[in-house]
């Protein structure tokens, strides 16, 4: 295996020169031909493990996603790079599927999606049966086990299919969360050989938690999206009624929203998802029904209206934010209805198999949310991390200035309360009974009798039910996981009642500043507005996502480097070669632009990310007046090319600049003939000023960019 070829392929495509953790082990074991499980994270870059070993491999990579949302957008990236993809869903016609089979049959491609459910047509199989498969991929591989949080029955056929093909491919199988009992699921149901198991850990550095548990929801959602208003944002809800009702009074008060749940006709539900984002909307308010397989890496913060049932659902979602590794937040508003909504639908859920493990998995989100030690630390030991800090300086535990309470006289009656009512029954009643509630039960039961009826009558009812949570969260006291959960004591219970522990709350004093710890070094947030403006009508025009053009990471490198040449465009993280040649000129025409206007001195680069860009001495000049000069001194178009190694786009790009500052240019005037310059302003007449790329196409070959740029200069466009 040649490890110069795979770090060509990385740069040529997807415009990186390292690798990402655990990606490159997971690569080296498929292209050697050994099946593999990655447990990766949500924005660890799994795509990347299977998709570029397809392009070494002869012969083409089945990917199996569950979603068809993902698999466009998958496609719509890999193209958009260069990469030949392809997808087979249910959104496509007859006529559609029947070409991508006879192009599949005929080699056109390297990598094809496909649902799970056409595993089970069998004009598929015999597709499938007809084709040199390389490697089999399946994402959302937790989708196979039963004891997974979102198990779909066709992924149990995955491995009977495999078994009908005449040559075993390479499986390799990737998901974001799966417990010890998942992972062994996964290995034995897609019957995995000898596999190579990578778990590159759960931890998302860049993603800030928070649980807030504020008197009105709304009020606070209100808020927060006032003061993120430029962002992108997904908003939890329980209920389908929740949905509804939030996105409504979002939208009176004059937010970008758009909703998503099961109940919406499935035309309104595609074109809502699409809104979101192509980034017609800035905020989606949905069921857990929407995101699985949302490739859209700009989102910013995710909030959970209401609590999930399990960390895994949980975790998944919140996951959603920050997918291009910048800063972004995951902030949950917790209430104690959400426990009586969540129990609902544990026993309204037809399907469930072991109830009582529904109920301690929603136990352990409770306590999640009652916590005061690290949020992040909580996350990951859920998942058996055990490479963990003492504090994360990223959650609303650890970001917090606190102060120590001291409750152990408060937890002394709550912990002899549940043992006089001979720990049989649940928060609810014993909170009840420590607040000296007069009720016909209590009464009946005779615990209005017990000395501790009434002890603590100074604290408002919620405020006890909120310190009986605490200590569950905190294993001060057991809560048995099931439909009626009873408070029993465990040993640091007696511990505490022998006055041998001493319990402490955390209160918040004042929040600490957040620092949006992603942002590396300080970018350029006008040039920012500028860059995504541009590839917003970029990807108008492509019909595609803008994330597809290029990630809001990728913009904010711009912003950081200012790009002056092809050659340090294409030294911004992630741009490749295609990208570079499809909209290098566009974007370096709009910084350069910029640079020029605000007079920003670029000779000293803001520190990158990556190592330092050392320059030449040529580099060091201001890079168009060296075209310039060349061109003054009667070198031809041709001879800068060959001279300074540039395309003829970028010399032409260099000379406009030039005229425009007042510099003797002469050459758009012997290029651009009468008849072109009538042709070209039909068409931006027709397409518009932004949309350079679709008037291009309609011109004859020989117009290149710089001469339709500078018919619009002309024109007084610019």
């Amino acid at each position: 295996m040649d490890k110069q070829k795979i770090y060509s392929l990385l740069k040529q495509y997807y415009g990186y020169e390292s690798f990402k953790k655990g990606q490159e082990a997971i690569i080296e074991h498929i292209i050697k031909g050994r099946d593999v499980l990655g447990i990766m994270p949500t924005g660890a870059g799994k795509s990347i493990c299977y998709q570029l070993p397809a392009l070494i491999y002869d012969g083409v990579a089945i990917v199996i996603s569950p979603l068809i949302s993902l698999m466009k957008d998958q496609v719509d990236t890999l193209r958009e790079m260069g990469i030949k993809a392809a997808f087979i869903n249910s959104s496509l016609s007859i006529t559609q599927i029947r070409k991508a089979i006879y192009n599949a049959k005929s080699g056109a491609y390297k990598l094809i999606y496909v649902a799970p459910e056409r595993l089970e047509t069998e004009e598929f199989i015999e597709l499938l049966q007809s084709l040199d498969i390389s490697l089999i991929a399946v994402d959302e591989a937790h989708c196979v086990s039963q004891w997974g949080h979102d198990f779909r029955p066709s992924y149990t056929r995955i491995a009977d299919m495999i078994s009908t093909l005449t040559k075993r491919p390479v499986l390799a199988a990737f998901t974001a969360t799966a417990t010890t009992r998942v992972s062994e699921d996964i290995v034995n149901l897609l019957k995995l050989k000898d596999p190579f198991l990578l778990t590159t850990g759960f931890n998302r550095e860049n993603l800030y938690f928070e649980v807030n548990k504020p008197d009105k929801k709304l009020d606070f959602l209100l808020d927060y999206l006032q003061k993120n208003k430029e962002k992108s944002g997904i908003v939890y809800c329980l209920t389908r009624k929740t949905v509804d009702a939030v996105s409504d009074k979002l939208t009176k008060k004059g937010f970008s929203v758009t909703k998503y749940h099961a109940g919406l006709l499935e035309k309104d539900r595609r074109e809502n998802q699409e809104d979101f984002i192509y980034e017609g909307k800035q905020i989606m308010v949905a069921t857990n029904a929407f995101g699985m397989g949302i490739d859209k890496s700009n989102i910013r913060f995710v909030i959970h209206y209401n609590m999930p049932k399990n960390m895994e659902s949980y975790y998944q979602e919140a996951g959603r934010a920050g997918r291009d590794g910048e800063y972004s937040e995951c902030i949950l508003l917790y209430s104690g209805s959400d426990t009586v909504t969540n129990k609902f639908l544990i026993e309204q859920n037809s399907d469930n198999i072991d109830k009582t493990e529904d109920y301690r998995k929603l136990q352990e989100m409770i306590d999640y949310c009652n916590t005061d030690n690290c949020l992040r630390n909580y996350i990951l030991n859920y998942f058996s991390e055990t490479d963990l800090k003492e504090t994360c300086d990223n959650c609303s535990s650890c970001n917090n200035d606190i102060e120590h309470t001291d409750i152990t006289i408060e937890a002394q009656k709550i912990m002899s309360c549940i043992k006089r009512m001979d720990e049989g029954f649940g928060l609810s009643l014993v909170a009840d009974v420590l607040s000296g509630a007069n009720t016909k039960r209590i009464r009946d039961l005779s615990f209005d009798k017990l000395s501790t009826y009434n002890i603590m009558r100074e604290y408002p009812k919620d405020t006890i039910k909120e310190l009986i949570s605490y200590l569950v969260a905190e294993n001060y006291v057991t809560s048995t996981g099931d439909k009626y959960p009873v408070l029993v004591l465990n040993p640091r219970s007696y511990s505490v009642l022998r006055g041998k522990e001493s319990v402490f709350i955390k209160r918040v004093i004042q929040k600490k500043q957040q620092r949006e710890k992603a942002q590396l070094t300080q970018s350029d947030s006008q040039l920012f507005d500028i860059l995504r403006g541009l590839r917003r009508r970029i990807a108008q025009d492509q019909k595609v996502p803008p994330f597809v053009v290029f990630t809001d990471a990728t913009l904010n490198d711009m912003c950081r480097k200012y790009p002056q040449t092809r050659t340090e465009f294409l030294n911004v993280a992630g741009v490749g070669e295609n990208k570079l040649e499809k909209y290098g000129d566009d974007f370096l025409t709009a910084i350069i632009a910029y640079v020029d206007e605000n007079k920003i001195e670029v000779n000293i680069e803001p520190e990158p990310i990556r190592k330092q860009h050392v320059k030449t001495k040529e580099e060091k000049q201001d890079t168009r007046l060296v075209t310039y000069e060349l061109y003054k001194n009667g070198s031809s178009i041709d001879e800068i090319r060959d001279k300074r190694v540039l395309t003829l786009e970028t010399i032409e790009g260099h000379l406009l600049e030039c005229k425009k500052r007042g510099l003797s240019v002469n050459y758009f005037e012997g290029v651009v003939t009468e008849e072109l310059e009538y042709q070209i302003i039909n068409n931006i007449k027709e397409y518009g000023v932004g949309r350079l790329k679709s008037i291009k196409e309609a011109l004859p070959k020989e117009v290149t960019y710089g001469m339709i740029k500078y018919v619009i200069y002309k024109m007084n466009y610019i």
